[in-house]
């Protein structure tokens, strides 16, 4: 962000939403228990074997690992076959995507009541710290 919030770049918001989301991951942690640990899996599939095929893996790589949205990781040559895109591009297109089709749900009546009356609060505060001017 630029100029006081004047001047800001939709990519960098599009990017920074995917690092925020990979750092409360991180912030999260990550469970320890006799599930996760997957002892049983590993007596089973032995040293050397194969862990990736492992219906326990895949359950726990899709909810344990960041899923980022515009950061890539695929292999090189799987990004070259895609385009070869930079991370700035890809976060433009995924702008434009949200600028022209997100629909967000309106706000609750209690919400906007609620967001009302905190504005009305801080303009009557505003308008009596002038007054004391």
């Amino acid at each position: 962000m630029l100029e006081l919030g004047i001047t800001f770049s939709f990519e960098q918001m599009v990017m920074d939403n995917d690092i925020i989301k990979m750092v409360r991951k991180v912030l999260k942690g990550i469970e320890i228990s006799d599930e996760t640990l997957a002892v049983d899996v590993i007596d089973q599939v032995g040293a050397g074997g194969d862990f990736l095929s492992q219906e326990h893996t895949i359950k726990y790589m899709r909810t344990e690992q960041s899923r980022p949205k515009i950061l890539d990781r695929q292999m090189r040559y799987a990004w070259k076959d895609k385009g070869s895109k930079d991370l700035t591009a890809v976060a433009h297109e995924e702008a434009v995507s949200l600028l022209q089709n997100h629909k967000p749900e309106p706000l609750t009546e209690s919400v906007q009541a609620e967001l009302q009356s905190i504005i009305a609060e801080a303009e009557a505060e505003f308008a009596a710290q002038m007054k004391k001017k």
